[in-house]
């Protein structure tokens, strides 16, 4: 039985968005509520267990060991309730698929969602890196957030952002003294092969049990944080870059609302369907009313001139 059971969902899930996020602040904004309450939250929640889920003190945040364990058991509970709670499978029309890839955020985008667009429901779907091309040809998802590369043909995509990579070492490795550091400080290392993403668990194992480094990049690195591991900037590896993509035959207008979303338009934004839609169409101005013809010399009245003096 869990120690978690006792707690609400809501509370169970302020909790995971600060693990994921590692960053109250962030967190905080976007649940939409203030992080003095969800530091409050969290106090309370950690008194209630007896136990420690974050480091006191630690920047950035960090999970315990207790904290991780939970953050697993939290995430089971929070699927178990949303599964066990009876509604009707809205239709196609009625929502939005959106995949993501490890080590994107999409907290902030799902409540800027879910207040814009209440009776449309967003479906978030983790969806691991080896499977997000295919997701989106074979239509498992309406959207993907991706990490490049991938086949853009029959795609459209929209940048995001670039990741920095980071240097994953143990932390008492003298790498661990610096904050940047070059490849060619890695050239006497062992490491170990990062390529596979969607493993970047084993790989930070192997990394504290058999020392070495590991070049991943910064949001695969705190997403798979550890006490005995700390990660620094590699100044000259190639960054990483995230998008959002989706096929281009299948551009509705659910697709064009989600993106607005991420691009940060406001909900009266020009570009956005439902804004065209609710714009009242626009009222032609009167044509000008025509002016009378100028008349003739012939016809025209002769103003009464001044007598010039003899």
């Amino acid at each position: 039985m869990s120690r978690l059971e006792s707690i609400d969902t809501t509370r169970l899930r302020w909790f995971v968005a600060v693990a994921e996020e590692l960053h109250f602040a962030r967190a905080a904004r976007g649940l939409g509520i203030s992080r003095q309450r969800l530091s409050g939250t969290v106090i309370e929640l950690e008194e209630e267990l007896g136990t420690r889920l974050f480091v006191p003190g630690a920047q950035p945040t960090q999970l315990t060991e207790d904290g991780r364990v939970l953050l697993g058991e939290a995430r089971e509970l929070i699927a178990a309730a949303a599964a066990a709670q009876p509604q009707a499978t809205p239709a196609a029309a009625d929502r939005l698929r959106v995949g993501f890839v490890p080590g994107v955020t999409v907290t902030k985008w799902e409540r800027i969602w879910a207040e814009r667009f209440p009776d449309i429901a967003l479906e978030l779907t983790p969806i691991p890196m080896k499977e997000q091309e295919s997701a989106l040809r074979a239509g498992a998802v309406d959207m993907c957030f991706v990490r490049l590369p991938i086949d853009r043909e029959g795609l459209s995509a929209i940048p995001l952002y670039r990741e920095v990579p980071v240097a994953v070492v143990p932390k008492d490795h003298p790498i661990a003294a610096f904050d940047q550091i070059a490849t060619a400080d890695l050239a006497d290392e062992r490491l170990q092969d990062a390529s596979d993403l969607d493993d970047a668990a084993m790989t930070m194992e192997l990394v504290a049990a058999v020392s070495g480094a590991a070049i991943v990049p910064h949001s695969i690195a705190r997403l798979h944080h550890r006490k005995d591991l700390v990660y620094r900037t590699v100044t000259d590896a190639p960054e990483t870059e995230v998008v959002l993509a989706w096929p281009v035959d299948r551009t509705t207008e659910l697709v064009e609302e989600f993106v607005g979303v991420v691009r940060g338009r406001s909900a009266r934004s020009s570009r956005s369907p439902s804004a065209q839609q609710a714009e009242p169409p626009k009222r032609k101005k009167p044509a000008p009313a025509k002016q009378p013809a100028a008349k003739s010399r012939q016809g025209a009245v002769k103003k009464p001139g001044k007598r010039r003096g003899r």
